[in-house]
């Protein structure tokens, strides 16, 4: 099992070195100058200039990946050039490890924004996946259960509904509804846990994130009962069942724990993308997480922001794809061989 960790986790290391590469080729070697967007349109050729050294646009992209990967270990200041930072010391600022880089557009590093955002985009899509797994495993597994009945149809067909409507539908009507016109519930504003609590913070999560479980759960209670109903055929369930083993035992242990497998791939990446993809539905309800901070930065021209966000979010598919190896080789040891 340690071994089968350490190359799952090496295999990773190496992707993330070759996704960095390639981020930084495709945004700095393109033939648009990204200091004349990051110094702004009135800037003179010499600002520009400036620029330009202040971030190291003028080094090979190479070197750029190199120094970015050196901010990554071990911390970066900034301006880039040591000239630059000997003549204005007083205005020097510190990246410290793991650095993604630093936005002249906001004046403060990439760190800081994302420190600002991410427990935003985290905190719906830690209550979203728990919503929408539950749900969609529960109803998936009904559903199979009562094959052919009106429960099987009904809920499909709810799942269908669901599944064909837009997340910014589902969260306007949620949002004028539900917390507007009805006022069954507060008006979401995001509260970190360590100011208003536990209470706080899932109450103005539940929206956002009913928003996208809906969505999501609608996919999981289809994909559920097409992977239970394929391993409830099998010929180690008519074993079981042959044995005398009751029913719930048959269900659970065995087609369930066998529908898994490729249940936990779709969570672990619908999650990972998730974190920085419900662009619509923090915009919808007004949270300032990485989605907006993306968009912002894009309608911005704000390469590093970019760059620093496009990496994070990179690495944390990355990351998400190793965990849900290694739930692999727990659920069903057979891979571990592979």
């Amino acid at each position: 099992m340690l071994a089968y960790i350490i190359r799952r986790v090496f295999i990773g290391a190496i992707m993330l070195l070759v996704m960095s590469f390639v981020t930084m080729l495709l945004f700095f070697a393109s033939p648009i100058d990204p200091a004349r967007f990051a110094c702004g349109k009135n800037c003179s050729p010499a600002q520009i200039e400036q620029t330009r050294k202040s971030l190291g646009y003028q080094k090979p992209v190479v070197e750029q990946w190199t120094d970015f990967l050196g901010g990554v270990v071990q911390g970066r200041d900034f301006p880039d050039d040591p000239v630059l930072r000997e003549r204005n010391p007083e205005q020097v600022t510190h990246c410290a490890a793991p650095c993604l880089g630093y936005s002249v557009v906001n004046v403060q590093t990439v760190n800081e924004e994302i420190k600002e955002a991410f427990p935003v985009s985290l905190s719906i899509a830690l209550v979203a996946v728990v919503l929408w797994v539950a749900g969609g495993v529960a109803f998936g597994v009904i559903a199979a259960v009562r094959k052919g009945t009106v429960i099987d149809r009904g809920l499909v067909g709810i799942s269908l509904v669901f599944y064909a409507f837009p997340t910014f539908f589902i969260g306007l009507f949620l949002l004028k509804f539900i917390a507007i016109q009805w006022q069954l519930t507060p008006r979401p504003e995001y509260t970190p846990i360590a100011e208003g609590g536990v209470f706080a913070w899932l109450n103005a999560l539940f929206l956002p994130a009913l928003t996208l479980a809906l969505f999501y759960m609608a996919g999981y209670v289809r994909i559920t009962r097409a992977f239970v109903l394929e391993s409830m055929s099998e010929d180690y369930i008519r074993t079981a069942r042959a044995k005398g083993l009751a029913n719930r035992v048959v269900l659970w242990k065995h087609s369930v724990r066998a529908a898994l497998t490729p249940l936990v791939t779709m969570v672990g990446l619908d999650f990972a993308g998730l974190v920085g993809g419900a662009i619509i539905t923090e915009t919808v309800f007004n949270f300032n997480g990485l989605g907006k901070l993306a968009v912002d930065a894009n309608s911005a021209y704000d390469l590093p922001t970019l760059v620093g966000l496009v990496l994070l979010l990179g690495s944390f598919v990355i990351v998400a794809n190793i965990i849900v190896d290694v739930l692999y080789a727990v659920i069903d040891p057979r891979v571990r061989v592979g």
